[in-house]
């Protein structure tokens, strides 16, 4: 095997939370580019099948999955979907997850358990489906974030508490499941890439923190489907528990 050939993905299936915009969409395609079929999951189904199309554009298949990552059980039809449309879960993509920001002493208990909740509970759930039918030689991608690493001048205490979570639990089942069971687990801490969430920031903010970031600009998505694509397959062969920032340089600022 040539070295561009452990980055294919060919007969590989790949599950992808929160695929219904921003960079989950650019997860799919970066999957599909590299040649695996995708399972996708999100809440918000019409946008669901707009990736769909994309996928099967490429010349890959796709099943689109109504779910909400929060909900054990959907978890559980999430990676069912897979096994019963494609006889197998080769790769997960944890990416759901949702942002505040909230100033500390006003944020409500409601406001705080939703980001724990769909960002720290709903990867447990969705890994833990996965870990219970992957074989060996499978990989799980965690999405957690450069602020699960350092701070970036907002106040986000949820966002920032549930992606450190993240890389814990990270290492935690790549100390699990690696060994055991040949599962490679590891994650990504992705900087500031252009999202849904980037378009909440206040005014000015985001000129701000780019003053920080030796690269001097945003990410662009494909970068990252990169990433996660070199993770996913054999050529992060020998990559488990780690956590990798994609973020221009912002943790050593």
């Amino acid at each position: 095997m040539s070295v561009l050939d452990m980055f294919r993905l060919d007969d590989k299936v790949a599950i992808v939370t929160g695929a219904s915009s921003g960079l989950g969409v650019a997860f799919a395609r970066g999957l599909a580019e590299a040649g695996a079929d995708l399972v996708l999951a999100a809440r918000r189904v019409d946008q669901l099948e707009e990736t769909k199309r994309m996928v099967e554009g490429i010349g890959r298949r796709a099943v689109v999955v109504q779910a909400d990552v929060t909900k054990p059980e959907d978890a559980t039809r999430i990676v069912e979907t897979g096994l019963v449309e494609f006889g197998k879960v080769d790769i997960l993509i944890n990416n759901a997850g949702i942002s505040s920001a909230v100033p500390a002493t006003r944020e409500t208990p409601e406001q705080f358990r939703s980001v724990i909740d769909v960002n720290v509970c709903g990867s447990y759930w969705v890994a833990q489906a996965c870990g219970r039918v992957m074989q060996p030689g499978s990989a799980i991608v965690n999405i957690a974030s450069v602020l699960g690493l350092t701070t970036a001048g907002l106040p986000q205490a949820a966002y920032t508490s549930s992606k450190a979570a993240v890389i814990g639990l990270t290492r935690d089942l790549a100390q699990q499941w690696t060994g055991r069971k040949g599962i490679r687990v590891s994650a990504v801490a992705p900087g500031f890439f252009a999202s849904e969430m980037t378009e909440t920031y206040p005014p000015g903010y985001v000129e701000e923190t780019l003053k920080r970031v030796p690269s001097g600009r945003f990410g662009h998505p494909e970068e990252l489907a990169a990433t996660i694509v070199f993770l996913a397959s054999a050529a992060g062969g020998y990559i488990t528990g780690s956590t990798l920032p994609v973020d221009g340089g912002i943790v050593i600022t």
